[in-house]
């Protein structure tokens, strides 16, 4: 989806707004998002997910034309990290990380166990 495409789906949830309204709402989440990320902020949507910056080193990379070392910049990252229930409804409720095992009692095969009483 790109931008153009996310205002004509804010006037189909809203038929009363106009285009230049929906791109104006949508103009102004999205740079509160960035302003906040360029001011060191956290921003998170409840349900949706959370952006925030992440610092990365410098370190040496390779020009891939040339295969010459050069050094990279030390540089602040834009990251997003769904919510879990945008992760469910990417991978469907079947897949979830799995839960660690109860205790099962020791397997009783082949040996004889007296009933409680005592026949």
């Amino acid at each position: 989806m790109i931008k153009s495409e996310l205002v004509e789906s804010v006037m189909r949830n809203y038929p009363g707004l106009y285009q230049r309204d929906a791109e104006t709402a949508v103009d102004a989440v999205l740079d509160a998002i960035a302003d906040a990320l360029a001011n060191g902020n956290r921003v998170e949507i409840r349900g949706f997910g959370a952006f925030s910056a992440k610092e990365r080193r410098s370190r040496v990379g390779r020009n891939p034309r040339t295969g010459q070392r050069v050094p990279v910049a030390a540089k602040r990252v834009p990251m997003f990290k769904a919510s879990k229930e945008i992760r469910e409804a990417l991978n469907g409720d079947s897949v979830k990380a799995p839960r660690a095992r109860k205790a099962q009692p020791a397997s009783t095969h082949g040996v004889e166990v007296e009933s409680p009483g005592g026949d």
